[in-house]
């Protein structure tokens, strides 16, 4: 049986080839929304278990707000991934998956900028080290 910390970067590289395999084939400058459906398509490929478009309430004051925050991908139960095609990643893309990774409790989050030549250069993983708010 693997130690936690191994399973987690052994998911992680599995995740992180899917998405060089789908960059491989349709390079940047397409939309996000065509890479995260390329992206499933690997993953379940692959035998990786993945919930999409994962719903986070918002709760304020001990209230359930009228909207939630979504997650692009949830994988295994385990690691968030978050897509993005943009011109480079902001300290605002990585502060919406550390809150994701907060309200949810879980570990570890890959952002994921498939506008760049080689994707190496656009996947950011990001931990989290604060106990979940909820």
């Amino acid at each position: 049986m693997l130690a936690p910390l191994e399973a987690l970067n052994r998911l992680t590289s599995r995740i992180i080839e899917a998405a060089i395999e789908v960059h491989r084939r349709l390079g940047p400058g397409l939309l996000e929304s065509v890479y995260i459906e390329c992206l499933i398509f690997e993953l379940r490929a692959a035998g990786l278990a993945i919930q999409t478009q994962v719903h986070i309430p918002i709760i304020y004051k001990g209230v359930r707000l009228g909207t939630d925050y979504v997650l692009d991908l949830l994988v295994e139960d385990t690691v968030i991934v978050e897509i993005k095609s943009v011109r480079e990643l902001l300290a605002v893309h990585r502060a919406q998956l550390l809150t994701y990774l907060k309200l949810t409790g879980r570990a570890c989050g890959l952002l994921m900028n498939f506008n760049v030549p080689v994707l190496k250069q656009g996947i950011r993983r990001v931990l989290n080290t604060v106990p979940s708010r909820i």
